[in-house]
């Protein structure tokens, strides 16, 4: 912009004192002194060259061009005041981004994040999926879900329960060829996330040498073997916390009755020393949503 614009401050203190038609009172709104309002009311009145004011002995009047630039500028002052505002709203934005594994999110967050919602109208949370923890948070995740052992360094990491893996299958697929017994595993195909490595546990569980552990499809993500699982395509090894919506729903159902525990688990992490109300919000929550 090429054209000379008036000093801000001259023009604020030239708004004020029209409006309340003393430089008395403009002072007191501005926290300035009445020498300083009268000071820059001259530095404008020399800027524009026109005269704003008529003082006539303790009274103050706008001249007519005064009153047309009055109108102006406080239009104007007061659309600055608005884009300010916005911009600083924006700026302070209550938002809150959350990593989670990507079954996880899929299968419980997403699920129950409407009771979070409700309960901090306030708080705009951004969910960002991902496919493997890697035990370090990047700068832009406020909190994180994470799904291992628990020994991430430098971050304040707590456990949000402990679960059982579970067997599981189609209820068509069961009643096709039914499981009564651990030995009847074998007329089925094995459905394996990421390893074999839980199903060898399971088979290992249930005394079973009869299982060939490595024939079955492997998918990298859970919510890709209870998809595969709901379609029939074979049994589905899965953490109890994932595969409870899909039990809820009647498209998949515990085949055989065990105990055999996840030796991993599911944990509420963030950077350490952080003292935010919303990361606190969602990690008081989900803590005790889960327990």
């Amino acid at each position: 912009m090429n054209k000379r614009l008036p000093p801000l401050n001259a023009l604020k203190a030239f708004e004020s004192a029209a409006r309340h038609l003393s430089f008395t009172k403009a002072a007191e709104e501005l926290f300035v002194t009445q020498a300083a309002i009268s000071h820059q009311i001259k530095l404008l009145e020399d800027f524009l060259g026109i005269v704003l004011f008529k003082r006539k002995n303790r009274a103050l009047e706008l001249t007519e061009l005064g009153k047309v630039y009055f109108v102006d500028v406080s239009k104007i002052l007061h659309r600055l005041a608005e884009a300010t505002d916005k911009l600083r709203q924006q700026k302070n934005e209550k938002h809150l981004t959350i990593s989670v594994p990507q079954t996880f999110g899929i299968q419980w967050l997403v699920p129950h994040l409407s009771e979070f919602n409700q309960l901090y109208p306030e708080i705009e949370v951004r969910l960002k999926g991902v496919d493997q923890d890697e035990g370090s948070l990047e700068k832009e995740i406020d909190i994180a879900i994470y799904y291992g052992q628990g020994n991430w360094e430098n971050l304040q990491v707590e456990k949000l329960v402990d679960a059982n893996l579970l067997i599981l299958a189609s209820p068509k697929l069961l009643a096709k060829t039914p499981v009564e017994k651990p030995e009847d595993l074998k007329n089925h195909t094995l459905i394996h996330t990421h390893t074999r490595d839980n199903w060898q546990s399971m088979a290992d569980f249930l005394q079973l040498e009869s299982v060939n552990i490595q024939q079955g499809p492997l998918f990298s993500h859970t919510f890709m073997a209870l998809q595969a699982a709901i379609h029939g395509q074979g049994l589905v090894l899965a953490n109890r916390i994932l595969a409870q919506q899909e039990i809820d729903n009647g498209h998949l159902q515990i085949v055989l009755p065990t105990q055999l525990h996840d030796p991993k688990s599911f944990y509420v992490v963030n950077h350490l020393d952080v003292n935010d109300e919303r990361i606190q919000a969602f990690r008081t929550w989900i803590i005790q949503k889960m327990k």
